[in-house]
């Protein structure tokens, strides 16, 4: 069980049998009354975000869910196609279910999928990858001092703001929670 110091942002808990991630948190105290924690968790079923306050002895159950290892293999409309690395078998997940991060998925990329009563429910991502640029339009000698940023196209299809030094072909690491490119590959 959690108490109101481990619920931070990215923790799972099980409210009622419904998984949820929590995506905000704030710890309050109030000069006469005990601590508390102020949460937003998102039901990871139906995606719906409520606020939740915790009271310092209250409890939190930990989320039971299945995190299979899963190779990304493709791209087909609006569904993501995964292969079990142990198993060999593959499935099908709507982009709509694995949300933002999904974007950053290269072919390849060994995952962690969350699955809730056999059902699949969620990503696990790192926060950050490293992706091959693409697509960018060439720097102009000299417009490096103001520390301009450029378009950049990755190879998943993402297009990212870049500093204008960065090149076609170059690799870059990129926050999957923001977008940012946060360094090139050494």
């Amino acid at each position: 069980m959690y108490g109101i110091n481990d619920l931070n942002k990215g923790v799972l808990i099980e409210i009622d049998g419904v998984p949820y991630r929590i995506t905000e948190n704030q710890h309050v105290s109030q000069g006469r009354g005990g601590a508390q924690m102020r949460t937003k968790i998102k039901n990871l079923l139906n995606g719906a975000v409520t606020e939740k306050t915790w009271r310092a002895a209250e409890k939190a159950r930990p989320a039971e869910l299945e995190r299979p290892k899963m190779q990304y293999l493709y791209a087909e409309g609006s569904d993501l196609h995964f292969m079990d690395t142990d198993s060999y078998e593959q499935v099908q997940v709507s982009m709509d279910i694995l949300g933002d991060q999904a974007k950053y998925l290269a072919e390849g990329t060994t995952v962690q999928l969350f699955k809730f009563n056999d059902r699949i429910i969620g990503l696990d991502m790192p926060n950050s990858v490293f992706l091959k640029i693409t697509y960018t339009e060439p720097g102009v000698k000299g417009d490096s001092a103001t520390g301009s940023l450029k378009d950049a196209t990755l190879e998943t299809g993402v297009n990212v703001l870049v500093p204008l030094f960065i090149k076609e072909g170059d690799e870059i690491k990129v926050d999957t929670r923001s977008g940012a490119y946060l360094e090139r590959k050494k």
